[in-house]
């Protein structure tokens, strides 16, 4: 175990393998253990029986909330017990009983960015890739090799299909069952899910310019409220609109898409 000037807590009470590194300032709380391969930033707090069970990174300034479990081997029939990782950025919180499994051979890694918080009870199945600054409510599901991207927030008992995509600034209802991609900036809600319109609250909030909401409805209107098919719509905003900075990220996702895009 490596330490930097600031002191290391380490409750009595806990595990800590002695190859576990942990920074400056690092907080082990009661009944935790921490175990071979683990790697704990600078700040960050775990909390009372937390398991890391092995090769996993924590970035900086994070916390662990109560009983949550990490760095488990991936519920994966296909895993022989090969080296893979979980990897966390800096200042994620993740609450109580939050579940995150490591990659198997496909990726090598699960990834959660930085600045996320994951509610109680959330799963991060093997070789999902989350961003940043995401929100995730309790009791959500993931199945493998899902990719949320930057700044989506998720709702509560959300099921994920495998291999799906969700793009930035997209926003799900709670109790929805997605098993197509959802497109960056949009609404999604239900079982079977629905788009319901842009995340027009949210882009506001995040300071998304009038003339960038202005052109992404265009686009969607054109996409998803038109006579046109969706091959059809693709065509005639491309023909249309600017694919610069939102909508170019708008039209790449939907073409790009292996599974479909909910709509």
């Amino acid at each position: 175990m490596t330490t930097g000037s600031s002191p290391v807590t380490i409750h009595p009470t806990a595990l800590v393998d002695p190859g576990a590194e942990l920074g400056p300032g690092v907080t082990v709380g009661p009944r935790v253990i921490l175990g071979p391969g683990v790697r704990v930033g600078a700040g960050t707090e775990i909390g009372p029986g937390v398991l890391v069970e092995r090769n996993t990174e924590i970035g900086e300034e994070c916390r662990i909330f109560q009983g949550a479990v990490l760095g488990t081997d991936p519920q994966d029939l296909k895993f022989e017990g090969e080296e893979t990782w979980l990897r966390i950025g800096d200042r994620t919180q993740i609450r109580e009983y939050a579940t995150l499994n490591r990659g198997t051979s496909a990726s090598g890694e699960t990834r959660v960015g930085s600045d996320c918080l994951l509610m109680a009870y959330v799963h991060v199945a093997h070789d999902c890739v989350l961003g940043d600054h995401i929100i995730i409510s309790n009791a959500t599901q993931m199945a493998g090799h899902v990719t949320i991207d930057d700044w989506a927030i998720i709702s509560g008992l959300v099921a994920m299909h495998q291999f799906v995509r969700i793009g930035r600034h997209a926003f799900i209802g709670g109790l929805s069952r997605i098993a197509q991609d959802v497109a960056p900036f949009c609404r999604v809600s239900g079982n079977p899910p629905k788009i319901y319109g842009l995340n027009t609250v949210g882009l506001e909030r995040r300071g998304f310019p009038p003339e960038s909401r202005a052109a992404l409805k265009k686009a969607y209107r054109m996409l998803f409220h038109s006579e046109l098919n969706l091959s059809q719509a693709l065509v005639r905003v491309r023909e249309e609109l600017s694919m610069e900075g939102e909508v170019g990220e708008f039209i790449e996702f939907i073409e790009s898409s292996e599974r479909g895009v909910t709509f």
